[in-house]
């Protein structure tokens, strides 16, 4: 009997299970619903689009390949699954010396695009400051804050993601919110200064 074709209706679980089936359509479907989502959680963890690209494909190109490495009975839902792939690669990239964020990168993001044109050129400078302090946290803390506030997963599951223990994550929470609290306030202060420098002028 020939397998149904695959939906967009269809759940991550759904298509996963067909996509071990072989299935280009499923996976077609899964990656066009996801992709926006994962780059985004990309970009904040490498601060680097190429990066983050790469990431983002190469963790689909695992998915295609090696389907049965997602377990539907001992995992939560795909997206926190496909999460801590996430995660794993960009430790392994790291680890292999690959460069870091830059400013530049930072500044080129935007986080909360619309399909409006004129609100995805007006990036204040609120956000272009957040994004160069998510760049500048260590790694650990970016992530952590990327997946609690970002991506709005639960400590457990952002916990578990990481291989930490909740004391651990929420360490490193608090530990991200000061460092990007003390980066804000230096921004403004720098930005304070060069106000008064140039009313001297």
């Amino acid at each position: 009997m020939k397998a149904p074709m695959a939906s967009s209706e269809d759940s991550d679980e759904s298509l996963m299970r067909q996509i071990r089936s072989g299935s280009h359509q499923a996976f077609a479907i899964l990656v066009r619903r996801h992709t926006d989502r994962f780059y985004a959680a990309a970009f904040r963890l490498t601060g680097l689009k190429s990066e983050a690209e790469d990431l983002v494909q190469d963790a689909f190109l695992k998915i295609w390949q090696k389907p049965d490495i997602w377990r539907e009975d001992k995992s939560a839902k795909f997206t926190t699954w496909f999460y801590r792939v996430l995660v794993n690669q960009n430790i392994d990239r790291m680890r292999k010396g690959k460069n870091m964020s830059s400013d530049n990168a930072i500044l080129d993001f935007v986080a909360d695009s619309r399909d409006n044109p004129e609100s995805a050129m007006a990036v204040s400078e609120e956000q272009q400051s957040i994004e160069r302090a998510m760049g500048a946290l260590p790694e650990r803390q970016r992530t952590a804050i990327t997946l609690c506030f970002y991506e709005g997963l639960s400590n457990a599951d952002a916990a578990g993601i990481m291989g930490v223990k909740i004391k651990a994550l929420e360490s490193l929470l608090m530990r991200a919110k000061t460092g990007l609290r003390e980066f804000m306030n230096q921004n403004a202060n720098h930005h304070l200064e060069k106000g008064e420098r140039y009313a001297t002028r």
